[in-house]
């Protein structure tokens, strides 16, 4: 089975449960609908990284305080700054048919999130193949809202990319994302290879969630 519909049944909450013929096809059925309409961008660029005492990290003028981060960026002497999106166009494709099939939207929502995994994995393979050449070996993706890195980073985030213009990404006052389906993140980049694998629900430390990766 290919990977990401593994992963949309995974945002469907199946877990180890079989999931049946008829979710299966609906699944497909809108993989093939996202995969016409989205238009995916992504951008990023590289910048100094400094830690600091107390779980501190500086780039630039930008401090953030975190535990999990600083951890992640252990040994990082750079760091990417990431974002990607799918475009308005799977927002517009969820708003119409939360008009008329609740139970298709929720399957295009998990979809969509499959599709973006798939695209940002695809897009820092690009990343680190360029930063490889240079001595530099990346750290998994790590974004705003995991651990105790604060959400409220995002704005930070947005701005030192200027997405809103670049890719036309912009975020709400809430720090959620607009288009929704959209990720920002932090790649650490260093020059020694690690074992380092931790991302997405290796990070979360609600090891009970019924959306766990490692659940099935």
């Amino acid at each position: 089975m290919d990977r990401k519909i593994k992963e949309a049944i995974r945002y469907l909450g199946y877990g180890s449960h079989a999931i049946d013929e008829k979710t299966l096809a609906m699944i497909e059925s809108s993989f093939e609908e996202l995969e016409k309409i989205v238009r995916m961008r992504f951008i990023y660029r590289i910048f100094e990284l400094s830690h600091e005492e107390g779980n501190r990290l500086r780039i630039g003028q930008w401090e953030i305080e975190s535990k999990s981060l600083s951890k992640n960026m252990k040994g990082c002497g750079q760091v990417v700054v990431f974002a990607a999106t799918l475009g308005t166009e799977a927002d517009r494709l969820m708003r119409r048919y939360a008009l008329t099939d609740m139970a298709k939207t929720v399957v295009i929502q998990a979809c969509a999130a499959a599709l973006l995994e798939e695209y940002c994995d695809a897009c820092q393979d690009e990343i680190s193949e360029q930063m490889w050449q240079e001595g530099y070996y990346l750290r998994p993706r790590f974004s705003p809202g995991y651990g105790d890195f604060d959400i409220r980073h995002q704005e930070r985030l947005l701005g030192l990319l200027d997405a809103g213009k670049s890719i036309g990404l912009t975020m709400t006052e809430s720090c959620m994302l607009v288009p929704t389906k959209s990720v920002t993140a932090l790649i650490g980049a260093s020059t020694t290879k690690t074992a380092c694998h931790r991302q997405g629900c290796e990070v979360c430390e609600k090891t009970d969630c019924i959306y766990r990766r490692d659940s099935r």
